[in-house]
């Protein structure tokens, strides 16, 4: 792997990769929590607007040029970055590139283009609000991070996007799409050597050759967190419910790593999950339960998802509190410690295997660190934490006064 950065202020890592199909992705320090002076929601709606248009092409244009190769092109926001990303075949992966570098620097909102698109954003939120375990995540974290940036919606609301206009949306774009920002990540098979130099070459054809100034993202403590035990009656079938507290940001270290163990063995991915062998295998009171670590640079989010019907709530709720006490109060044996290291070593293993994925990950890497970690340092800091850490942040995370639950019935 080569990353480097380019004299205009890119940063970019290329990766040698087995196989004919080339993935690119433009990773975009420019999330929701950047939209303070804008309508909320203007990260994604930007995110769907700059496939409207650029100078160089049309709509239509744009979403044939990919698809006439047998490629493809998506994007998608989060709190903290815009992410455009698209997968071709190796020989037309320079094409690829260039095109979400044209899409990120010269879009150009047309007005009609734009209406069409607010319809089909405002529709999207109107859909969320139709998938319960979704929304209530979204409302539980917006809830936790009341006041502060990571508190805001990424989707917005019907009437913030309604409000949004094609000039808000250039500003938006010239403030924060600048090259300092911006992470150009490339797997393919082909040598990095060309690979780099083909980045550097395009980098040079985009931008003017110098750094640009872009606006600072503003980190802000989070302060206190407000704690929380909420009911509401959505008369929804399935009742939902989610509980958590905040937990180690991207930039705590070792304490990361532990509590992506923690949160692997209390209800990660895999059917062995403590949580999901005990509330669906063992007793069959859940459609779904699972917990999820979602990592910010300021803090983090530990929660616990479920969903079930009305009459197992109370049930599944006593269930969830059993699962973390014991997480709290009993250290991991040496041989479930070493078994939860291996599974999880093999989901990173597996995971790496994609290529997608793996760009993907590359770019959140270099944009937030400026570095990626080796194979083999990623295997040292999952073996080096211990039973003891796993218990320290599972007593610090779900400390009884500072957890907080959101249930829709």
């Amino acid at each position: 792997m080569i990353t480097g950065r380019a004299d205009c202020g890119l940063q970019y890592a290329v990766r040698r990769s087995g196989n004919a199909v080339g993935y690119c992705s433009l990773t975009i320090k420019c999330g929701t929590r950047d939209e303070e002076g804008f309508h909320s929601g203007i990260a994604h709606f930007t995110e769907h607007t700059i496939f409207k248009g650029t100078a160089h092409k049309s709509a239509r244009v744009i979403n044939s040029y990919l698809d006439r190769l047998g490629g493809e092109l998506n994007a998608f926001t989060t709190k903290e970055e815009i992410v455009l990303h698209a997968t071709v075949l190796k020989e037309d992966l320079s094409k690829a590139a260039s095109l979400l570098l044209e899409l990120a620097t010269c879009p150009v909102f047309p007005e009609e283009e734009v209406e069409i698109e607010r319809g089909v954003v405002i529709e999207e939120i109107s859909s969320s609000k139709d998938a319960p375990a979704d929304d209530i995540y979204d409302q539980f974290e917006g809830e936790l991070f009341e006041g502060h940036p990571l508190g805001r919606s990424i989707l917005g609301t019907a009437g913030s996007v309604r409000k949004i206009s094609c000039k808000e949306l250039a500003k938006f774009v010239r403030e924060h799409f600048t090259p300092e920002n911006m992470v150009l990540a490339v797997v393919a098979d082909i040598p990095e050597k060309k690979m780099e130099t083909s980045v550097l070459r395009l980098a040079g054809k985009v931008f003017d050759g110098s750094a640009s100034e872009s606006v600072p993202r503003e980190i802000r403590p989070v302060g206190r967190i407000p704690v929380f035990h909420k009911r509401i009656d959505k008369k929804n079938h399935e009742v939902n419910a989610v509980i958590g507290s905040t937990a180690p940001s991207l930039f705590d270290g070792q304490d990361r790593i532990a509590t992506v163990l923690l949160n692997n063995i209390i209800g990660g991915p895999a059917s062995n999950s403590l949580l999901n062998d005990l509330l669906r295998e063992k007793n069959g009171w859940v459609y779904g339960v699972e917990s999820s670590y979602s990592q910010y640079t300021e803090a983090g989010i530990l929660a616990i998802s479920l969903g079930c019907d009305r009459c197992n709530l109370d049930k599944c709720l006593d269930a969830v509190g059993k699962v973390v006490s014991r997480m709290k109060e009993t250290p991991l044996s040496d041989s479930t410690l070493k078994a939860a290291k291996k599974q999880l070593l093999g989901q990173l293993a597996i995971s790496s295997d994609n290529g997608e994925t793996q760009c993907l990950s590359m770019g959140k890497s270099m944009l937030t660190f400026g570095r990626i970690w080796s194979d083999e340092e990623n295997v040292a800091a999952i073996e080096s934490v211990t039973a003891g850490k796993v218990q320290e942040l599972a007593c610090r995370i779900f400390m009884q006064d500072k957890v907080s639950s959101l249930v829709f019935l």
